[in-house]
């Protein structure tokens, strides 16, 4: 099915990124130094240096692949000729889904209902219908007008058939129509609508004909082998080619020239002469399985692994290329290399997963990172454990692929199950892989393997297994039964619910839960890279060391999610921690490494680290141009341009970006922040005017522009547009506070007291909504309002020395006789 089509289908919002964005980019943004959170980093520093040498060094060593030969000396050749040697993987190849990711459009592949179909969409009416041996279909065009346009490929089978169409730009569109392939008796044969219940209109970027569905960006590289985008900038053109349209044996082997080099010549000396290659000329030998056995253990009944799991999975990163969610920076990739070489992984991002680490409904994260979650990871299962790797099918039937490592006396009993009374048993996958529905008909199991918490469905509103089925049930009926089953004790590897959900509401225990979870070595690696990014607001003295001990993590999905704690620090301070990452020996960490130390002047960088800056920055600004087809890219380089002091090719970026989309206000926003730093207000007013004209809704490009105006000293103007980003987001807390503080600084005392309260009834534990209204109070007098915010404040911050003497100051003013 069409994966790659639908990865990151959001509609983009305008924001300043300081979390990768969607899709995620690698982009140096801009930081508040908090000099006071940082005044102990440099203590320890050499020691951390000396740490970090010695683990890349160690890195080197298992990460290097033993290759036959060059990357720039190899060449695909093709499935065909491979199955003269591998015929029986071959033949298991041919009925897969992955032989049919991609195929020409003919009347062999083509499964939709092109005899003058019709389909009717929020008013507009298409048509799918044959002329001449080719496909057509009439709909609605990139203006919004009827036109026809050929189907050149089928995209995906199997629940359901995505089409796409060629432009003259070589730009490669899938239509938003897709063919339903399911049995009629199970609701298929029919056309349906990716978007049925939000018109997509013709200048919305989730359109057929936009941005966010185009083929050579969103969904080529894992629906064919040997894909090169080849696009060229200067003439906003593609010339996309591949060496196989579909996915074949060389998308998970790589490039089989050296092999297939190797198989020729042993037919000269075999089976006397010449000594084999120990690789036989392969890039990679998926041997993670030989000789490995999976023994029952009498006591938990369930199997153990014969021997420890390697660091890196060689299996799981290859299949990760194209089972995880990621943004890809290089085409380089090699298998069986860690995927951040060339793509950055999303990790559990609020809008991809809950609190506790299951997958949403709205945005499919793939099975790569739950599974990497998951206890099954951690005891060493890697996926062909569980699925033929070249037909794609379970190696066993039902609950057989899960008897084969659980013992069926225990696991395939009722005492177990506690559900004998009914019909049909729920199985294990019903418990275990919980199911989420995509692209309107496409459910997707869980590959997180945990166990069902109904108990956290009390405590933290996340959803259950149980209650999948019991929906007429409340939640603690649930955990009541699941405690009567098995204990009041509750088990499971996902146990960080707590902790992202506390940063998700802003509780005031979320940064000792987060470092605590960031720090626990059995914790999965993922989760503990998420732990470090959502420490970033809470960067202090007393937690520091989390972000320096997680630099050296062997998992370089960690050490990036400690540079993203990094984010709002003054890259100077940070220097010697992040400098010797700079030479890490994966390319994703050394990227966002340069991205944080950008705004250090060359002068001011220590001689030793400046080639490696310059070779990081090299490379980051390839990672960029490797994407730059899309704004975010555009944006992230303009970015980086800019506090690299570059400040024409900044302002060049930027543009790019908003020509290839009006309504990635991100760009727009940097751009009038660039002309502020230049003493250009007025054109950065002009540039977010055209920026909400482009979206109107986008609370961001509002708060930019009443930041401007407020620059510009036109008040009232700029009290407007802060207010309706309040509006618009009034989640977000620091729109809120920014109008509040400029309402009181125009005067409006009174107002900007009333905002402060209201955006502290949606996050109770704020430091900057609580620091203005203990300073906004103490300013009209009223010193009992002033003590009752900053007692809150100290319980958030206990750190604060200065806090605590405002609040005896504040006390004795209140002591003080009338």
């Amino acid at each position: 099915m069409a994966k790659g089509s639908r990865k990151n289908r959001k509609r983009e919002k305008a924001r300043t990124p300081t979390r990768p964005a969607e899709p995620p980019v690698l982009a140096p943004q801009p930081r508040t130094p908090r000099s006071k959170a940082f005044a102990l980093l440099t203590a320890g520093a050499f020691v951390l240096v000396v740490l970090i040498a010695g683990a890349l060094a160690w890195f080197a060593t298992v990460n290097v692949s033993n290759q036959p030969q060059q990357l720039s000396q190899l060449s695909f050749v093709g499935s065909q000729a491979c199955a003269g040697c591998h015929q029986a993987e071959a033949k298991l190849w041919q009925t897969s889904q992955h032989k049919a990711a991609m195929q020409h459009a003919t009347d062999k592949t083509v499964l939709g209902n092109f005899n003058d179909a019709s389909f009717d969409y929020y008013g507009v009416h298409s048509r799918f219908f044959r002329k001449d041996g080719r496909h057509f279909v009439e709909t609605d065009g990139p203006d919004g007008r009827l036109a026809t346009f050929e189907v050149k490929y089928t995209f995906g089978i199997d629940p359901l058939q995505q089409y796409l169409v060629e432009f003259s730009d070589g730009r490669i569109q899938a239509l938003s129509i897709a063919w339903d392939s399911r049995p009629q008796d199970k609701g298929g044969q029919r056309w349906l609508h990716l978007s049925p219940n939000d018109e997509v209109k013709h200048d919305d970027i989730l359109h057929w004909t936009k941005l966010n569905q185009n083929w050579n960006f969103m969904c080529a590289e894992c629906h064919s082998t040997g894909l090169r985008k080849n696009y060229d900038a200067r003439a906003d053109r593609f010339a996309t080619t591949w060496a196989e349209i579909s996915v074949g044996c060389e998308a998970c082997h790589g490039q089989g020239s050296a092999h297939a080099a190797w198989a020729r010549e042993r037919e000269s000396w075999w089976p006397f002469g010449k000594r084999e290659d120990s690789n036989n000329g392969l890039l990679v030998r998926f041997d993670e399985r030989r000789g490995v056995t999976w023994p029952i253990d009498p006591q938990t009944q369930t199997a153990r692994r014969s021997t420890a799991p390697a660091t890196l999975r060689k299996e799981v990163e290859t299949c990760g290329l194209c089972h995880a969610r990621r943004a890809g920076f290089s085409q380089n990739w090699v298998p069986g290399q860690s995927l951040s070489q060339t793509h950055l992984v999303e990790a559990l991002a609020r809008v991809t997963y809950h609190a506790d680490g299951q997958i949403r409904d709205a945005e499919e994260p793939y099975n790569y990172t739950p599974f990497k979650q998951g206890r099954m990871f951690a005891a060493g299962v890697t996926c062909s454990d569980c699925h033929e790797p070249h037909s794609s099918r379970l190696r066993a039937s039902g609950e057989g692929i899960c008897l084969q490592c659980h013992a069926s006396d225990k696991y395939a009993d009722a005492r177990h199950r506690h559900h004998a009374a009914v019909e049909q048993p729920p199985a294990c996958i019903s418990c275990h892989m919980q199911t989420r529905t995509y692209m309107v008909i496409d459910p997707r199991h869980d590959h997180t393997f945990r166990v069902p918490r109904p108990d956290l469905s009390v405590a933290l509103g996340t959803p259950n297994a149980c209650n999948d089925c019991h929906r007429d049930k409340p939640a603690v009926w649930a955990a009541k039964a699941v405690e009567e089953w098995f204990g009041p004790s509750r088990k499971g590897l996902q146990a960080y619910g707590a902790a992202f959900h506390a940063a998700r509401t802003d509780q005031a225990d979320a940064a000792t839960l987060l470092a605590v979870l960031a720090s626990d070595a059995n914790a999965p690696a993922v989760a503990r890279a998420t732990a470090l990014g959502e420490l970033a607001p809470y960067v202090s003295a007393r937690n520091i060391g989390t972000a320096r001990n997680s630099l050296a993590d062997p998992d370089p999905v960690v050490r990036i999610g400690a540079l993203d704690m990094l984010e709002s620090a003054s890259p100077a301070e940070i220097w010697p921690l992040v400098s010797p990452l700079l030479a890490d020996p994966v390319r994703g960490v050394r990227i966002r490494a340069v991205s944080l130390l950008a705004s250090v002047p060359t002068a001011s960088q220590p001689p030793p680290d400046r080639v490696h800056f310059d070779l990081a920055a090299t490379e980051f600004i390839a990672a960029q141009r490797a994407n730059a087809e899309r704004p975010e890219a555009r944006a992230s380089l303009g970015n980086f341009l800019a506090q690299r002091g570059q400040t024409a090719d900044a302002e060049a970026e930027y543009k790019a970006a908003l020509k290839l989309s009006p309504q990635y206000s991100t760009a727009a926003i940097n751009l009038a922040d660039l002309y502020r730093q230049i003493g250009r207000d007025g054109d950065g007013e002009s540039v977010l005017r055209k920026a909400i004209a482009a979206s109107s809704a986008d609370a961001a490009a509002h708060h930019a522009l009443g930041l401007t105006l407020t620059r510009m000293r036109r008040p009232d103007e700029a009290f407007a547009e802060l207010r309706r980003a309040t509006e618009l987001e009034p989640d977000r807390s620091r729109y809120a506070y920014v109008y509040a503080v400029a309402l009181h600084s125009g005067g409006r005392a009174d107002e900007a007291v009333k905002v402060l309260k209201e955006a502290l009834e949606r996050h109770p534990n704020d430091r900057d909504v609580l620091s203005a209204l203990v300073s906004f109070n103490r300013a009209t007098g009223d010193a009992k309002a002033a003590l009752g915010y900053a007692e809150r404040l100290a319980i958030i911050t206990p750190e604060d020395r200065n806090l605590g003497a405002l609040i005896g100051e504040i006390k004795r003013q209140l002591d003080k006789p009338n």
